[in-house]
């Protein structure tokens, strides 16, 4: 077995104790075997072989499982699919590998062209609870209306956030007729329930922007989503549909670039709020520097009349951190923590 094997065993077994933290055990199952195969020289090493030296933050092992999902939903790999609970199957895990690693084997180029070609996309509609707390935090301590601008957009199905329905208890927020309901996703309390922001502008960027109306693209949605977590499926499929009804600009830009020419200067009267959800790992240590420079060069200038924010969900030491930076004045705190795809949400005081 040589260094490159090994490296990307590595990678696939890590991702394997992941998927298996965050309640995926068809995916724990098939990364944790596909590393085994992969040191054995067999079908998965060569899919992957020549990746090695991609960056961790590509998040190689998803591309794989999606490239391979993609193929389950296009009905092109029928076998396996008996076993994907997204298409209707029964992810009986004793029955899963060899029905997976044939599908590896018969389609293998097809796989080497969807690892290399479809990035990751990161338009997790269940971060929208995490978020939730920042966004009304600004509505209500600005008083004004807000105007969005998601960096890493994806398909812009978070810059949608407000017409969807979030429910804990006895309380709810957000639109109660919507198709995306997000329900008990806090773990104790709830964001301010008298806050009602007008959104007068929502728009974002991405370096691949996907269009939620394109059948092509809300295929490569889907195939990014675990298949056996029926209530993040679920949560995708509603918010294609809220997609329909709610236009949103998503523009072909990298983050930094789409920065500089979205802050002129030349919003008064509205509070702007820069935002992203487990997106800083995709961009390089330049990229990341040169939008901390941005937005703290635009904060610097923010007033009361054009107050700007900074909101964004990201790893922390232990957890995903939601922190919200507000100006004028520069001042950061943490808003709230949740797990890795918006579960589980703590609100957090200061």
């Amino acid at each position: 077995m040589n260094k490159s094997q090994k490296m990307i065993a590595s990678q696939l077994r890590a991702a394997a104790q992941l998927c298996h933290q965050l309640g995926s055990p068809l995916y724990a199952a098939l990364l944790k075997q596909a590393a085994a195969d992969v040191e054995m020289e067999g079908p998965c090493w060569g899919v992957l072989r020549g990746h090695e030296e991609d960056p961790l933050g590509s998040a190689l092992p998803l591309r794989f499982m999606g490239g391979v999902h993609r193929l389950v939903l296009q009905g092109r790999a029928p076998t396996l699919a008996r076993h994907y609970p997204s298409v209707g199957g029964d992810a009986e895990v004793d029955c899963l590998w060899t029905a997976f690693i044939g599908t590896v084997e018969e389609h293998c180029e097809a796989l080497r062209e969807l690892v290399l070609s479809r990035p990751v996309q990161t338009n997790e509609v269940g971060r929208c609870a995490a978020l939730l707390s920042g966004f009304l935090l600004v509505a209500q301590e600005t008083g004004l209306p807000l105007r969005l601008l998601e960096i890493g957009a994806s398909a812009g199905l978070n810059l949608r956030w407000d017409h969807y329905c979030y429910e804990t208890g006895g309380w709810t927020w957000g639109n109660p007729d919507s198709p995306v309901r997000l329900v008990d996703e806090f773990l104790e309390g709830h964001p301010p329930s008298d806050v009602a922001p007008h959104v007068v502008e929502r728009s974002g960027c991405d370096i691949n922007p996907l269009d939620p109306c394109s059948a092509q693209d809300r295929l490569t949605l889907m195939s990014y989503v675990w298949p056996d977590q029926a209530y993040r499926i679920e949560l995708l499929q509603g918010a294609l549909e809220v997609a329909h009804k709610v236009p949103v600009m998503v523009e072909r830009s990298d983050a930094p670039d789409w920065l500089a020419s979205r802050l002129d200067g030349s919003s008064a009267g509205v509070a702007t709020v820069i935002y992203h959800s487990i997106f800083i790992q995709y961009l390089s240590k330049a990229g990341r520097d040169r939008v901390q420079r941005i937005i703290e060069d635009a904060g610097h200038l923010a007033n009361r009349a054009n107050p700007l924010t900074y909101l964004r969900m990201e790893p922390g030491a232990n957890q995903i951190e939601v922190r919200l930076t507000t100006w004028p004045g520069g001042d950061e705190r943490l808003v709230a923590t949740s797990g890795y795809h918006g579960q589980q949400v703590s609100l957090c005081n200061g």
